[in-house]
C-alpha cells in the first residue's frame, strides 16, 4: 500500500499522523483495506491518552512512514512487550525482550 510520499506501507511498520479529530498519532500498522485505502493503526502514544492501546482506521492520506533506523525507547519497548504478551507472539516478545534488556545495559 502507499501513501502520498509513495512510501510502500505494510503491516508492523510504524507510522505517525493526524486522525480524523486533529489528534496526534504514532502507533503501528495491524491491518490494511486495500479497498478503502484504509490502514488500522494501534496507537502506542496520542496527545489523547483514551486511544493509546486502541486500533483505530486512518486513511492513507492521513499518515507517514516512520524510518526503521528511529530507535525505540524503552516505554515504547515496555508498551511493544505487553502487546506481545496479550497476542500471544512468543518470538517478537522475546525480540523486543532483547533490545530492552539491551537498552538497560547500555545505560549501566
Amino acid at each position: 500500500m502507499m501513501n502520498d510520499h509513495k512510501t510502500i506501507l505494510k503491516n508492523s511498520d510504524w507510522v505517525k499522523g493526524i486522525s480524523r479529530h486533529g489528534e496526534l498519532i504514532i502507533g503501528f500498522i495491524d491491518s490494511m483495506n486495500i479497498f478503502q485505502e484504509a490502514v488500522y493503526v494501534v496507537v502506542a502514544e496520542s496527545d489523547n491518552e483514551e486511544l493509546i492501546g486502541k486500533t483505530i482506521p486512518m486513511s492513507l492520506t492521513q499518515v507517514e512512514s516512520i524510518p526503521d533506523n528511529e530507535t525505540k525507547d524503552a516505554g515504547q519497548l515496555e508498551f511493544l512487550i505487553d502487546l506481545a504478551l496479550s497476542t500471544g507472539d512468543k518470538e517478537w516478545f522475546k525480540e523486543l525482550s532483547a533490545e530492552l534488556n539491551g537498552k538497560k545495559q547500555s545505560v549501566n
